[in-house]
């Protein structure tokens, strides 16, 4: 992949708990942090909307992130997608039109 590569984070953001959720932020800012170091332009909603629960109905979060995804080059699975259902819907789409699919457990 080039510098020119958008990657969009995707994996677990809610907790039975603050410290939960803020662990999760934690991962995934991490993952961004490396993923921007090799080169590459990370959308991270982790950090996008972190902290907005309450706001608006759970589909609005899902859905326009799944919007930015259909707009992006890759995915970066957190090891902990599959605990996420958000993030299992983001898989699914972005398996169904064609998004690179990397995993955090894999080697970039």
């Amino acid at each position: 992949m080039d510098n020119k590569t958008v990657i969009f984070i995707s994996g677990k953001y809610r907790g039975k708990t603050t410290k939960e959720v803020e662990l999760n932020i934690f991962l995934a800012t991490e993952a961004s942090k490396k993923l921007w170091k090799l080169g590459y332009i990370v959308i991270c909603p982790h950090l996008n909307t972190s902290h907005f629960d309450g706001i608006c109905e759970d589909d609005v979060w899902l859905n326009g992130y799944l919007e930015i995804l259909k707009r992006c080059d890759a995915i970066y699975m957190l090891n902990n997608w599959l605990q996420s259902e958000g993030a299992i819907k983001e898989y699914e789409l972005a398996e169904k039109i064609g998004i690179k699919i990397l995993f955090q457990s894999s080697k970039l």
